[in-house]
């Protein structure tokens, strides 16, 4: 039986989040895997009510734990690393990271009573990491969080190059700038394939340096009077560091607003990523400074409701308020999907009289690498095969079309879709149920398990539930009716509730023996009765639940 390399994306190649992804090799059935990051990705009210976190589905490799030999996170981003706390104790393996990673990541295990010994910290290229048949090491990238790193991982069947967030940027700012050379030296030997990154595949210009974004952000704050307050994503190191160094020129006090934003910066202190960040002032001192002399630097940029930039637009976060003439600076793009969430706060910032400034290339750079940055990385590698990844399908296809221009082979393997790389050709050699798993409160659910598309369904169309009392096969009294989400009254004028209840006694009056005595058949009749009357009341087919309780004389 003949061994292969084995590539399979359970989460991230078909969307933008929640990346996770499978390599294994050996024979079919006894192949040894890594996995690469355990990311997250956030829900919505409209999809997903009540859920608090969203994962990928991971059943296929808890089924195969026992041949799991190491976990690999190529970043701290939410995306790559949020779910390592939830999944872990699934998949039982050690995890390895950089230091700066590791630390974010042993803070989500001290979140939820793991063993923090399981996180391994590893240096840079070429320090490597024997994990079964791989070996694996960390090559510094940059990206808009500081120590990305992909993948160099080798097996029995060639290299393989996971390249995880990247863009081209040889002056980042904070962390490591792109290594050219470094990059051709790992490449030299050939590279079974490009495992890469296909965010920005339909930008057509070259990417630009965070350096870039320094001097026009330090000139808008030093032009601004009133309050200043900046937000942006907290892992991006470098541009909250240009941020708190803008306003501190400008003469301002800096207040660091929301925990990841806290968070990041001490972590990126402890690790040694940053050591000259500029003094802060602590939240609970700044009203003690004059308004006008405030820089606040604040989570929430892609409209979160709890973050501090959504709170201080409803009125004030932790005692700071803000007022007509103040301004915030949205350094950052919006996020498909999050447009709506963003335009709220924007409008309530203008009806506090807050003037905002969003969407200005000036002030904001990707963090990942546009079409020619890609282009040029192929070149670079010289692979085999490319396999795009980390992007919706349009992107992953688009992906695969530009390399097929430079003259290199690609192949599109979305979620699920497994991908033999050890022979002369890549091959599909597998197909893998893949989902999503819901963290709803405390408690992981599966997507198909009806819970939340039951949440769903009921803030669609709401809810009845209605009680009776059997006593001998005979109603004992009414029958009660209790509405949730419907409005009190209908077409006839008369309270909902009412009509329910006298259509559902008419029912039970005429109902014989046989009915009355046959539970099933018995719930089935009042649920078809209630959604009938409420659909010709208030043209909803609502979720109905029937409570029949029986007494025996």
């Amino acid at each position: 039986m003949s061994d292969r390399l084995l590539y399979l994306p359970l989460g991230g190649a078909g969307e933008i989040g929640m990346n996770c992804y499978a390599y294994g090799y050996g024979p079919v059935g006894q192949e040894r895997f890594v996995v690469v990051d355990l990311g997250v990705t956030f829900p919505s009210m409209d999809g997903t009510p009540g859920v608090d976190l969203i994962f990928a589905d991971v059943q296929w490799l808890e089924e195969r734990k026992d041949r799991i030999d190491a976990i690999f996170i190529t970043h701290a981003h939410e995306d790559h690393v949020g779910a390592v706390g939830h999944l872990w104790p699934r998949l039982d393996a050690p995890i390895y990271a950089r230091a700066f990673t590791a630390h974010i990541a042993r803070l989500k295990f001290e979140e939820h009573g793991h063993d923090e010994l399981q996180i391994r910290t590893v240096a840079a290229w070429p320090e490597t990491v024997a994990a079964g048949p791989f070996t694996v090491g960390f090559l510094p990238v940059s990206h808009s969080i500081p120590e990305s790193s992909a993948l160099v991982i080798d097996s029995p069947a060639g290299r393989v190059i996971h390249t995880g967030d990247f863009k081209l940027d040889e002056n980042p700012v904070v962390g490591e700038p792109f290594d050219r050379e470094l990059w051709e030296s790992v490449s030299a030997q050939g590279v079974k394939a490009l495992v890469c990154d296909s965010t920005n595949v339909f930008s057509p210009h070259p990417g630009r340096s965070e350096s870039e974004v320094v001097g026009p952000i330090t000139e808008l704050v030093a032009s601004l009077d009133g309050l200043v307050a900046a937000t942006t994503f907290a892992s991006n190191i470098a541009r909250v560091r240009t941020l708190a160094e803008a306003g501190t020129k400008a003469g301002r006090s800096v207040v660091l607003l929301g925990r990841a934003m806290r968070r990041m910066i001490t972590a990126a202190i402890e690790t040694g990523i940053i050591n000259d960040f500029p003094k802060t002032v602590a939240p609970e001192n700044a009203a003690d400074i004059p308004h006008e002399n405030l820089m606040l630097l604040t989570t929430g940029s892609q409209g979160e409701h709890r973050a501090a930039t959504a709170q201080l637009s409803r009125g004030k976060y932790l005692g700071l308020k803000l007022a007509e003439g103040d301004t915030v600076i949205f350094s950052s793009k919006t996020i498909p999907g999050n447009e709506i969430s963003v335009a709220r706060i924007l409008n309530n910032f203008s009806e506090m009289g807050v003037d905002t400034i969003t969407g200005r290339d000036e002030y904001h750079v990707s963090g990942h690498a546009n079409r020619p940055d890609l282009a040029l990385l192929h070149e670079i590698v010289r692979p085999d095969v490319v396999v795009p990844m980390h992007g919706e399908h349009r992107h992953l296809r688009e992906h695969a079309k530009l390399a097929a221009e430079g003259g290199f082979r690609a192949i599109v393997a979305p979620n699920g879709v497994g991908v033999d790389l050890a022979g002369e050709a890549p091959r599909v050699s597998e197909y893998v149920e893949t989902g999503r798993t819901y963290l709803d409160g405390s408690v992981q659910i599966g997507a198909l398990d009806g819970i939340v598309r039951d949440r769903v369904r009921m803030s669609m169309n709401g809810l009845v539930v209605a009680t009776v009392i059997i006593e001998d096969d005979e109603p004992l009294g009414d029958c009660w009716c209790e509405l949730r989400g419907l409005p009190e009254a209908g077409l006839s004028r008369a309270p909902l509730v009412d009509v329910l209840e006298e259509d559902v006694n008419q029912f039970l009056m005429r109902a014989g023996k046989k009915t009355l005595s046959d539970e099933d058949r018995l719930e089935e009749e009042m649920r078809r009765i209630i959604r009938k009357t409420v659909q010709d009341e208030v043209g909803k087919k609502p979720e109905v639940q029937i409570v029949i309780s029986r007494l025996s004389s």
